[in-house]
């Protein structure tokens, strides 16, 4: 088997951001994101030599920190955990990265449910981002959506970086009221 080149000593400068805001949106919990990242990167550090290059690293990583969440939701028994836990998985962390970049790798293996959820989520995200604030949606979208770093996003609005962290929070949090009434 080839092993294709990963290099875990970048991942927290390249991804933790991204994974970070991907996880709060999730949880809604800063303690239990960071938790589900740095268990992503362990598991990641784990399983590296089953990274086939299928996928880029970010997206490897991501569906190593999908498990996580579900996973989590698992642990606490919620019904948004049982949603979202759609298929058994395997107790097998060795080949846990080996798997996931599998199904990453396919995109094309979707049921009609998961695609009609998928445009239905997406349309209470889409609904719920034009609820905000027109700033606030702008740089919600520039960092968690688009995946501009800190300093790109201060360059083109002209604010400061814990600016942009005070309107992130602002939106993930009027976000989260608004998916909580449109969408669980």
């Amino acid at each position: 088997m080839t092993n294709h080149k990963i290099d875990p000593n970048n991942w927290i400068k390249l991804y933790s951001d991204y994974l970070f805001n991907y996880t709060i949106t999730r949880v809604s919990d800063r303690e239990i994101a960071k938790d589900l990242v740095s268990e992503t990167f362990l598991a990641g550090l784990k399983s590296m030599v089953n990274f086939k290059g299928e996928a880029s690293e970010r997206t490897w990583l991501i569906s190593i920190l999908k498990r996580k969440v579900i996973d989590h939701y698992r642990k606490i028994n919620s019904n948004k955990g049982k949603a979202e836990v759609r298929m058994s998985y395997s107790n097998d962390t060795d080949s846990e990265g080996d798997w996931l970049e599998e199904r990453v790798a396919d995109p094309f293996d979707k049921t009609a449910e998961d695609t009609l959820e998928n445009s239905e989520l997406g349309e209470a995200i889409h609904n719920c981002l034009g609820k905000l604030p027109e700033k606030q949606a702008e740089v919600f979208k520039m960092k968690t959506i688009l995946g501009y770093d800190t300093e790109t996003i201060c360059n083109e609005l002209n604010i400061t970086a814990s600016n942009i962290w005070v309107i992130i929070h602002r939106a993930r949090t009027a976000l989260a009221d608004c998916m909580e009434k449109s969408w669980f």
